[in-house]
């Protein structure tokens, strides 16, 4: 039996089926993704998905989700080996930008605009979404606090350095920049 079957025994095909999903879109594009072809990755039937997920669009929120959360993971891992506030800041970019060049189709599931409308995420992504602007946040007001500068100026600057970071992953997305390029984008950006 394989492992994905012996999961939906377990009371675990939701799990098994968001896996199977996230691992289908490193390779293809989600718009490409069929529930029978998850289904068929997972090792259970066609109807499976069925017990879970109304339709294709519900999977690949859930999908969505999981993807997110690894984003975020990496920026929070990236974020967490420096002190440094330009440091913090210049790594956060880079895994934020180098996530979306590893993982090109699972980056364009978490920003896509229909499974995630902006302003009205999912319950689940609503957190997550939550984590990552405060992640953004507390790295920029510990960037001008160090700097002596007006921590209330840290929403605009924040914008600023999202915009920065997510025209950088386009343009290396694109292949109209290296991943090399990035690192001192950020360090202009950030006056370093």
């Amino acid at each position: 039996m394989s492992r994905s079957a012996a999961a939906y025994h377990h009371g675990d095909l939701r799990a098994a089926l968001v896996d199977a999903a996230v691992t289908l879109v490193e390779e293809q594009s989600p718009a490409r993704l069929s529930l029978r072809e998850v289904a068929r990755a997972a090792g259970v039937s066609h109807a499976a998905p069925y017990h879970h997920f109304a339709d294709r669009g519900e999977l690949l929120k859930a999908a969505g989700d999981r993807c997110m959360a690894d984003f975020l993971a990496a920026q929070e891992t990236a974020v967490a080996a420096h002190d440094d506030p330009d440091a913090r800041l210049v790594a956060l970019g880079e895994a934020y930008v180098g996530y979306a060049a590893a993982h090109p189709h699972a980056f364009a599931l978490v920003f896509d605009p229909e499974l995630c409308p902006p302003g009205d995420p999912s319950p689940e992504r609503a957190v997550l979404i939550a984590r990552n602007e405060e992640l953004l946040a507390r790295c920029v007001t510990d960037l001008l606090t160090a700097r002596g500068q007006d921590p209330a100026r840290a929403p605009a600057l924040a914008d600023a350095l999202w915009g920065t970071v997510h025209g950088l992953a386009a343009l290396v997305g694109d292949g109209h920049l290296p991943v090399g390029a990035v690192r001192p984008a950020l360090e202009a950006r950030l006056g370093l």
